[in-house]
């Protein structure tokens, strides 16, 4: 007999009933609610689509998340009979067996269980509930209860919400999913809310008729490409709780002129900002205006492609917002200058909570790696190290990995390969292949003889 558990009688008996789609549906009057659970952990696993369907619309907790389950491109169709099940329910609601789903969340989160743990009072509460839109359950109730005295001025439905993640990136899947959503959202009468908490957006100017049905107060990651600054600032003005900002190929005339401040001003009012994305956003000599808005609660940041000169890093090494980062991602940004001071600063002032840094095509040599060394060997939390494609030596590269093994939590580097290797460094065609195997022996023989075959060297060699 192998290893693999027994199925327990509870798990054989869900087989059972999903393999009898009839028997299951009408089991649904009478099986103990806790069953529904793990009933519909295995409905939506496999696929029953009809019983997915049947559960939604009966379905006897106040919130229903897709939590960790994985949704797999094949199981997107579930998510659409999931939307189109959802009940609008009376504000009469009180027989035992009938359907009391208010809140419906199609996110993906890992920590997220299919139902929150209700409460002794009188309205369970859904710890993932809207806090912030004025058309939140919890606002319009609040509401309700201070207008209980004038009860021709309440609804005869019950307040609902729609949680989701979108992408308004404009192909025929997502358009198709938006469209649904913005439908069942009409046919409620002003009863369900859809809360958007993650947002990606390809290009503004193509999004700004569907953003108009979306209320960006309820927005916890934003995620814009390809927009005028001015876009991005008009987009921030109507955001209160942002926790990460991800802007890419956003254009601006001038880092001197009104739009740049106004921008750096709705910045300033990010007070929860844990992640900042900056990439392909040029900040030639005005990081520091951006730095100087951040809160102390700044724990990612993002700044490739970013044009970023050497004042612009002595002001990064010497900020209290960037001294704590567990991401550092400063890639595409040449640092080809001989003082490389502000760079190992920032390393060492991070050198306790960094777990991740990507510095990348930066042109560092040989000389700036060897005063860097000392800098990245007191990060004891690294865990992951990228300092691909620079023109670094093969004698270099054996000194960093002898330091390196010393680090116990780094379990990836992603290294240059060294200039010995090109006939002509950086041309692809001219690699020779030979000696890129040699160094890849090299250096796994070294890594054994640390006793590190945890650790992870890994080029690009594609």
């Amino acid at each position: 007999m192998d290893n693999r558990e027994l199925p327990t009688l509870l798990n054989l008996s869900i087989q059972h009933l999903l393999n009898n789609e009839p028997a299951a549906i009408h089991a649904l009057k009478v099986i103990p609610r806790e069953l529904f659970v793990p009933l519909f952990s295995a409905a939506f696993k496999g696929g029953h689509k009809n019983i997915v369907k049947a559960m939604v619309k009966v379905w006897p907790f106040m919130c229903l998340h897709i939590g960790s389950l994985r949704t797999r491109e094949s199981q997107r169709e579930l998510l659409k009979t999931m939307v189109e099940s959802l009940q609008f329910l009376p504000v009469q609601n009180s027989a035992s067996r009938s359907p009391k789903l208010r809140i419906l969340d199609l996110r993906q989160d890992v920590g997220c269980k299919i139902i929150c743990p209700e409460s002794s009072t009188k309205s369970p509460d859904c710890f993932h509930s809207c806090a912030y839109s004025e058309h939140s359950i919890l606002k319009i109730e609040g509401q309700c209860s201070m207008a209980s005295s004038e009860p021709e001025a309440q609804s005869s439905r019950q307040a609902m919400e729609l949680l989701v993640n979108l992408s308004l990136d404009r192909t025929l899947r997502e358009t198709e999913f938006l469209v649904l959503l913005l439908n069942k959202v009409e046919q409620s009468s002003g009863s369900l809310h859809l809360c958007c908490r993650d947002l990606q957006i390809d290009k503004v100017c193509d999004c700004r008729n569907t953003l108009r049905h979306l209320d960006l107060k309820c927005i916890d990651h934003l995620a814009v490409d390809q927009a005028s600054l001015s876009e991005v600032t008009t987009l921030l003005t109507q955001v209160v709780h942002l926790d990460r900002l991800c802007l890419c190929k956003i254009t601006c005339r001038s880092l001197n002129g009104e739009a740049f401040r106004n921008f750096i001003s709705e910045l300033g009012r990010m007070d929860h900002l844990n992640e900042l994305n900056l990439s392909s956003f040029c900040l030639t000599d005005h990081l520091e205006h951006v730095l100087r808005v951040l809160p102390a609660s700044l724990e990612f940041l993002h700044l490739p492609f970013c044009g970023l000169s050497y004042n612009d890093f002595k002001f990064l090494s010497e900020c209290p917002q960037a001294n704590h980062l567990k991401l550092l991602n400063i890639s595409n940004n040449p640092m080809n200058w001989e003082d490389s001071e502000p760079l190992y600063n920032l390393l060492q002032n991070n050198s306790s909570t960094l777990q991740q840094l990507a510095i990348n095509h930066c042109l560092l040599t040989d000389s700036t790696i060897s005063f860097l060394i000392s800098a990245l060997n007191h990060c004891s939390q690294l865990r992951i190290l990228n300092f691909s494609s620079n023109p670094l030596t093969m004698t270099m590269l054996m000194r960093i990995l002898e330091h390196l093994t010393s680090l116990v939590k780094l379990k990836y580097v992603f290294y240059p390969i060294p200039v010995h290797c090109y006939g002509r460094w950086h041309f692809q065609d001219s690699l020779d292949r030979q000696k890129l195997a040699d160094v890849q022996a090299q250096l796994k023989r070294m890594l054994q003889e640390a006793k590190r075959n945890d650790m992870h060297w890994m080029t690009f060699s594609d």
